[in-house]
């Protein structure tokens, strides 16, 4: 028997002392870790001054003019999107190793589905992103198998539905207005979801993405350990980040340029008048548009006091910040142009027929 309890006990050593470089690298991660996210957080609260700094005392830009106001822009939202992209970028790669394409598949499938658009929408509205800071999210939900129709539900919602945009809308124009937009808001990104998710899309998706919902190899163990897992974050900023980031800062650069030059006076005059098409003019001037919702309420504001109808101006803020070219281009890096047409068109139907209500209603 000694022989044996030997040889037992040589085993539990050699287990023991295989653990603990694991150990080991699992505290060096923590400890990178650790700061590495108050380094995140207090660079990402500093942000916006620093942008001014950079734009306005640094290049000697004029303050108020349409290049200052271009160039603040971008170096603001370059930064922001790009650090939030990696964050969530590397939460979701953490997060997946957890469950399996296929796990989540079968959560939200069949007739689940319709709860999941519920679900998306419904988190979005407490989700304070832009359109192009949800495609992040965005493209973790469609690596994780979630499916297309429930991605779509939430990326409508999260930039058009929010806490700030209600805020916001109830304090310039009521809460009914407020209330009004968050149904029809929660509505259109439910909807649109759920066609979306019918009509079966999914060849539609950029083969890289669908190599990674796919591919057996990419598909998580069951005996990870922490380590695995951080490395499979560390593994998914590397792999999805450098092959968005391109199309990232290209989309915020024609946002940048369409913010500070688009004069607000020509907006006035195309959603001023009473006729049949301006709400769906009111719409495709808007999706080239870029802005939080934050930043286009105050625009809504200054518009109805112009003599703007109230129906086309909301259509227009949904459509600006649901349906922003910027946003299409990031996509283009994860989605085939027919379903972003698609995907546009389905929207874009949505938010013309809140246009047509609310002028119905006021």
């Amino acid at each position: 028997m000694e022989p044996l309890e030997k040889k037992t006990c040589c085993a539990t050593e050699a287990v023991a002392e295989g653990s603990r470089p694991r150990d080991g690298k699992l505290a060096r991660y923590l400890l990178l870790l650790a700061p590495a996210l108050v380094i995140w957080w207090v660079a990402y609260g500093m942000l916006p001054g620093f942008s001014r700094l950079l734009t306005y005392d640094v290049l000697g830009i004029a303050q108020g003019s349409h290049l200052g106001d271009s160039v603040e822009f971008l170096l603001y939202d370059t930064p922001k999107v790009l650090m939030l992209l990696t964050l969530v970028v590397f939460g979701v790669g953490v997060i997946r190793t957890f469950f399996t394409p296929e796990r989540t598949r079968r959560i939200l499938a069949g007739k689940r589905e319709s709860a999941g658009n519920v679900m998306a929408a419904l988190l979005g509205i407490v989700t304070p992103f832009c359109s192009c800071s949800a495609v992040p999210l965005f493209i973790g939900f469609v690596t994780a198998g979630v499916p297309m129709g429930v991605t779509f539900s939430f990326l409508i919602s999260a930039p058009m539905v929010n806490e700030i945009a209600l805020v916001l809308l109830y304090g310039l124009l009521g809460w009914k207005v407020a209330a009004l937009y968050l149904g029809t808001g929660l509505a259109v990104a439910m909807v649109a979801g759920w066609v979306l998710g019918k009509l079966n899309l999914e060849p539609y998706i950029e083969d890289w993405v669908m190599k990674i919902r796919t591919d057996p190899s990419a598909l998580p163990p069951d005996n990870q350990t922490w380590v695995d897992r951080i490395e499979a974050g560390f593994h998914a900023v590397k792999d999805i980040v450098g092959k968005v980031w391109l199309y990232v800062v290209i989309g915020i650069a024609v946002g940048a340029g369409i913010h500070g030059y688009v004069p607000e006076g020509f907006m006035a005059s195309i959603m001023g008048k009473d006729a049949w098409w301006s709400v769906p003019a009111a719409v495709l001037v808007g999706i080239p548009m870029y802005s939080n919702a934050a930043g286009i309420v105050p625009v809504v504001e200054a518009l109805l006091g112009k003599g703007a109808a109230l129906g086309t101006v909301l259509a227009f803020m949904m459509a600006v910040i649901a349906l922003s070219l910027p946003e299409m281009i990031i996509l283009r890096k994860v989605l085939k142009p027919r379903l972003i047409m698609v995907f546009a068109g389905v929207v874009g139907l949505g938010i013309a027929f809140v246009g047509y209500l609310f002028n119905y209603l006021y």
